[in-house]
């Protein structure tokens, strides 16, 4: 059976109000869907094993796949971690609040559920100031996994999340778009040498500028091998629309030269296609095109990103031809990690 889903919308009036009535839904055991800086999360208690059951039931969720837990304070950390690494807190001091997630020994206060059975915790304190203020005066840490339906594109609105969860969950805080719109990077610290297990908006350079070397421990693939997920997005579809990707990788014309010939090519044979560029010269072509931005500005491109495929999946196109042109660096990684795993074949120009 259903539930009625509230949506609270923010103005400038009434946030007291609804951090306060989320605040208590939350203490009840509940789930409210938060933006954060980054993507919406669906949030509950993090240290409440049946509230945090709703996020998997809601979202359909693998229970090997564990959850960051979001915290408003040093406080709250140091009672979900054992040790928090002296490279640990130097990261936490230049990137929070921010979109950088730490993996960390936990304590037992965390439960299994939460961490998908492993001895770490994946933890980071959000930039965004509702965020920030439902943590505080629900006086719970939140595991916030993105508010989508699993293996779909990652929310950027509240319209995302209605679209995937309306009547799964208790409620949702509408703030309009988020700010970056991919996920946080998580860094393992939990081992002898750091690892990067998800490229997001603070790129690996940023942390080695930090903390010195780290190791590269993710896959821009999808693997359905068997073993341990020590981080969300490491494991099974990630970011995937209904409508079949078709990721091309190249330079910038010879790309845009392919687009235009598959383009013609599918759409003789029938197909309703979708295109998601860096060009705005493909606009003649059609109008189910979504412009991602300048391909050397990817932060504009990661705000795009999730919000493209959605609103081409909405129009109702079969394929999605992908533009990778764009700068690979800094968060353009992360974007093309995105891409690659919501892409049924990667086609190299």
């Amino acid at each position: 059976m259903s539930k009625q889903t509230k949506v609270f919308k923010v103005t400038p009036n009434n946030l007291s109000k609804i951090i306060r009535e989320c605040a208590e839904i939350i203490q009840r055991g509940g789930t409210v869907a938060i933006p954060t800086e980054t993507v919406y999360g669906l949030a509950a208690n993090a240290l409440d094993p049946i509230a945090v059951n709703r996020i998997f039931h809601a979202k359909g969720r693998p229970a090997d796949n564990p959850l960051i837990v979001h915290v408003a304070s040093i406080e709250q950390l140091e009672q979900l971690v054992s040790e928090i690494p002296p490279k640990a807190l130097s990261l936490i001091e230049i990137f929070w609040p921010g979109p950088l997630t730490l993996i960390l020994k936990r304590t037992r206060i965390v439960p299994d559920i939460t961490t998908g059975g492993l001895n770490t915790v994946a933890v980071r304190m959000p930039a965004d100031i509702i965020a920030q203020e439902l943590i505080r005066s629900s006086g719970k840490p939140l595991a916030a996994p993105s508010a989508n339906i699993s293996g779909r594109p990652s929310p950027t609105t509240a319209f995302h999340v209605l679209h995937d969860l309306e009547g799964k969950i208790d409620a949702v805080i509408d703030a309009g778009n988020t700010c970056i719109g991919v996920e946080s990077t998580v860094i393992d610290m939990s081992g002898e040498k750091p690892a990067v297990l998800r490229p997001g908006y603070i790129s690996a350079t940023q942390i080695e500028e930090v903390i010195g070397e780290v190791e590269i421990g993710y896959s821009d693939h999808v693997t359905e091998t068997e073993g341990v997920v020590r981080s969300p997005g490491m494991k099974y579809t990630h970011y995937s629309p209904s409508a079949t990707v078709l990721l091309l990788e190249g330079s910038h014309d010879l790309v845009l030269d392919k687009i235009r010939e598959m383009y013609a090519d599918f759409t003789c044979r029938g197909a309703r296609v979708g295109l998601l560029v860096t060009s705005s010269d493909l606009f003649s072509l059609t109008n189910d095109m979504v412009y991602l931005g300048r391909k050397d500005e990817p932060e504009e491109v990661a705000r795009n990103l999730f919000l493209g495929l959605r609103s081409l999946d909405e129009r109702g196109v079969n394929i999605i031809l992908a533009d990778g042109s764009f700068t690979h660096e800094g968060v353009g990684a992360a974007v093309m990690n995105r891409l690659r795993k919501a892409s049924e074949m990667i086609i190299k120009v």
